[in-house]
C-alpha cells in the first residue's frame, strides 16, 4: 500500500511529523530536496513544552543527554559582568523538565533521523516537489527524482514542512505577510577559551556591537550569534569571521581558537493567512517565521507537527469527521500572529538604535533583569512563556468545560507524588481519562465501550494546589491537552461534547 502521507520537507518539523504519525499507524513518505541533514543551525533551544511532548516515542531522555541544560545566561555590558540570571528551578512544580535545553538544531536533527531510520523510514533525498493537484479524495503530486526523472504520487494528504520559501505553500496561494528586520546577524561555531564559566551562556549588550555565547556541552565549544552593524552588511554573503567585528567578542576575553564554519543570515517575521487548504497543510518556517527572540522557532514547527499528527491520524482511521482538521488553522494559526508579536517586540528592543535605546538596553535592562528575575511570580510567568508550557487553546471548537482552574484547551497541569507521576501516562498518543479522586462506574463503563484508557489517582493537596478538582473528569487528547473538563462525571455531558465534534476516539 502506498503512503497516506506526503511530507515536504526533513528538517525538524517535517521529521516529527513522520514519526508522530508513524508511532500512530500511519504510512508516510517524506522527502527533501537537499543532499543531507543541515550542517549549520541557528536554533538552539528545546523547550520545556518540547520534552514533555517528546515523552510520547521515548525521544524526551535521548535529547536531554545529547544537549546541555544550560540554568544561567550572563548579561555584559562593555566587558563588565552587569547580571547574572540562573533558570535552575524556575520551572520547579510546573514540570518535569524545570531548565533551558542547549541542542543545536543540526545535531537535533540527526537524533531524529536516527529515531525515523530505526522505524524503517528513509528520508528520500535530492527529491524534489514540482507541483500537485488535488484529485477527488486524495492529492497527486508531481516529483523530480535524484536521477532527474519523474514520478507522480498519490497521497490522502501532503504536508508542507519546506521551510520560508516553501514551493506548498506558494502553489496553495497563501500570502505571508510581515517584513524583514534591517540587521544582518552571523553564527558560527567556535572552539574558545577565556570566559568563565565556560559551560554557561553569555550575552553581550555593548552599544556598538552584540554577541551571544552559548556553551552546548562540548568543552571550550559554543555557538556565537552576533550582528553585522556596519557597511559590511550590505556583502555579507562574502563575509568571513575574521570580518566581522570582533570589539564585544574581545571585550568578554574570548579567545577565539578555531572556527568550525560561519553563516550570515537576515531575521523575518511573517504569518501566512492560512495553514490548511483542502487536502494542503502548513508547517513551520513554511507557515510562519519570527525573530529568534526566546528560541521559540523550532519548537513551534515541532509543536504544529504534533498538533495536526493526532488530527491527521483520527481522520485517516475515520475515528473524526474532516472538520477536525479545520482545528489545526484555528489553534496554530491563532498562536503564531501572538507569537510573532511577542518576539518582534522583545526583538525590536533588543535592536533598536539610539542613544536613549542603547541606554536602556545596556544600563536599565541588566539592573531591572536582576530584581525582576527574584520575584517568584515574575520568574514563573516568564518560564512558562519561553518553555511554551503556558500554551493554551482555550478558544478552540475541539475545547469545552471547566473544572477547577482547569478549562478545556489547557495544558493538563504536572502533578508529582511518589509513585504517581500523572505525566508518566501521556506517553500513550491516545485519548484518555483522567479523574482525580474516584470515578464511578458508569464513567469506566463510557471509557470502555469508546476505548478511552481511564486513569484514577488518589486524591493529594497537591492536585487541588495545581488547579485540579476533585472526582472531575479531564479528557484528554492525544497531543496532552485537556479537551473537556467536568466537574461532574457526567454521562450525557461527555455524550454531548463527543457528538457535537464528532469523535469516536480510540473505537
Amino acid at each position: 500500500m502506498g503512503p497516506n502521507v506526503l511530507i515536504v520537507g526533513a528538517g525538524p518539523t517535517g521529521l516529527v511529523l513522520a514519526l508522530w504519525l508513524i508511532r500512530q499507524g500511519i504510512r508516510v513518505r517524506i522527502i527533501d530536496k537537499s543532499a543531507g541533514p543541515g550542517e549549520t543551525s541557528r536554533a538552539m533551544v528545546v523547550q520545556a513544552r518540547t520534552l514533555e511532548l517528546y515523552r510520547q516515542l521515548d525521544l524526551a531522555e535521548d535529547t536531554i543527554a545529547a544537549g546541555h541544560p544550560n540554568l544561567t545566561v550572563n548579561l555584559w555590558v562593555e566587558g563588565k559582568r552587569k547580571a547574572q540570571i540562573s533558570f535552575e528551578n524556575a520551572g520547579a512544580g510546573l514540570t518535569p523538565y524545570p531548565f533551558v535545553l542547549v541542542y543545536p538544531q543540526d545535531q537535533h536533527e540527526r537524533l531524529l533521523i536516527e529515531k525515523l531510520e530505526a522505524l524503517g523510514v528513509g528520508i528520500e533525498r535530492c527529491t524534489e516537489l514540482i507541483s500537485f493537484e488535488e484529485v477527488h479524495d486524495s492529492v497527486s503530486a508531481r516529483l523530480r527524482l535524484p536521477e532527474g526523472t519523474e514520478e507522480t504520487c498519490k497521497v490522502d494528504y501532503l504536508a508542507g514542512c519546506d521551510g520560508a520559501r516553501s514551493a506548498v505553500r506558494h502553489q496553495i496561494g497563501a500570502s505571508f505577510e510581515g517584513g524583514t528586520y534591517p540587521q544582518v546577524f552571523y553564527v558560527a561555531d567556535v572552539e574558545f577559551s577565556g570566559i568563565e564559566p565556560a559551560d554557561q551562556t553569555h550575552i553581550a549588550l555593548d552599544q556598538s556591537d552584540f554577541v551571544a555565547v552559548l556553551s552546548y556541552g562540548k568543552p571550550k565549544q559554543a555557538r556565537l550569534i552576533g550582528t553585522i552593524a556596519d557597511e559590511r552588511a550590505e556583502h555579507a554573503e562574502t563575509l568571513t569571521f575574521e570580518d566581522v567585528s570582533h570589539e564585544a567578542i574581545d571585550k568578554l576575553g574570548l579567545s577565539i581558537d578555531k572556527t568550525n564554519w560561519f553563516s550570515t543570515y537576515r531575521v523575518h517575521h511573517r504569518v501566512s493567512d492560512r495553514f490548511r487548504k483542502g487536502r494542503v497543510f502548513l508547517l513551520g518556517d513554511a507557515a510562519h517565521v519570527h525573530s529568534p527572540a526566546g528560541g521559540q522557532g523550532m519548537n513551534t514547527g515541532i509543536a504544529d507537527a504534533i498538533n495536526l499528527a493526532w488530527k491527521l491520524a483520527a481522520v485517516i482511521k475515520q475515528q473524526a469527521p474532516d472538520r477536525l482538521l479545520d482545528s489545526y488553522h484555528v489553534e496554530r494559526h491563532a498562536f503564531a500572529l501572538k507569537l510573532v508579536d511577542t518576539t518582534d517586540r522583545l526583538f525590536t528592543f533588543v535592536s533598536a538604535d539610539g542613544n536613549f535605546a542603547q541606554f536602556v538596553r545596556t544600563r536599565i535592562a541588566p539592573l531591572a533583569a536582576s530584581v525582576i528575575w527574584k520575584i517568584d511570580a515574575v520568574r514563573e510567568f516568564l518560564f512558562r512563556t519561553a518553555s511554551q508550557t503556558a500554551l493554551e487553546y482555550q478558544d478552540s471548537p475541539l475545547s469545552g468545560g471547566k473544572a477547577g482552574r482547569v478549562r478545556g484547551g489547557d495544558r493538563l497541569p504536572w502533578v508529582s507524588l511518589p509513585g504517581a507521576d500523572n505525566y508518566e501516562h501521556l506517553r500513550d498518543i491516545d485519548w484518555q481519562m483522567h479523574v482525580y479522586g474516584t470515578a464511578t462506574a458508569e464513567l469506566a463503563a463510557w471509557c470502555q465501550q469508546r476505548g478511552v484508557v481511564l486513569h484514577v489517582f488518589d486524591w493529594a493537596q497537591e492536585h487541588k494546589d495545581a488547579g485540579l478538582a476533585r472526582d472531575a473528569v479531564y479528557l484528554l487528547r492525544p497531543d496532552t491537552y485537556v479537551a473537556f473538563a467536568d466537574p461532574e462525571p457526567s454521562i450525557t455531558a461527555l455524550n454531548r461534547y463527543a457528538e457535537a465534534r464528532g469523535f469516536l476516539f480510540n473505537a
